[in-house]
């Protein structure tokens, strides 16, 4: 290895490198890391980042709640719950900002039904007739939550 500060590392001292922070990090380490970036990229999709109005895109943001979510319940196996705070709190308020979007924006966003980011993005101004009434849809005999919402893996904006 030169002296020389300016000088860029080899390729085997790249490679050196990567291996010992290979041999050093956890795969929970990473998966912490992975909650933190998707709960960053949604509050920047969904414009609470000075400078990232622009970027609004409610189909990611929704993304990155459910894969932060997902990755929350492989950490609650390890990590204690207290350490685990932070990053619910955080969730629980990105979680609520993509409602009061969604809500704000005439509805849900249309890739959330079903459609694709890439179409058109003009969603109905007033939710279908059944929506929110008790006993309107199939299987719904009682006001509330159902098996999938009560049972914590199926998230329901503003709920």
């Amino acid at each position: 290895m030169s002296s020389d500060p300016t000088a860029q590392p080899s390729e085997e001292d790249l490679r050196a490198a990567y291996e010992a922070e290979l041999s050093r990090i956890t795969s929970a380490d990473m998966i912490l890391q992975s909650a933190v970036s998707l709960l960053n990229l949604g509050g920047r999709r969904l414009g609470l980042t000075p400078g990232s109005e622009g970027e609004r895109d409610l189909a990611q943001v929704r993304d990155a709640v459910d894969g932060v979510r997902a990755l929350l319940g492989i950490l609650e196996r390890n990590a204690p719950v207290q350490e685990l705070r932070p990053l619910r709190d955080a969730l629980s308020q990105l979680q609520m900002a993509y409602a009061r979007e969604a809500q704000a924006g005439g509805g849900a966003d249309p890739s959330a039904q079903g459609g694709r980011p890439t179409e058109k993005k003009d969603a109905p101004k007033e939710p279908p007739a059944s929506e929110g009434k008790p006993g309107a849809a199939a299987g719904e005999g009682k006001p509330g939550a159902g098996p999938a919402e009560s049972s914590g893996r199926l998230w329901v904006p503003g709920r």
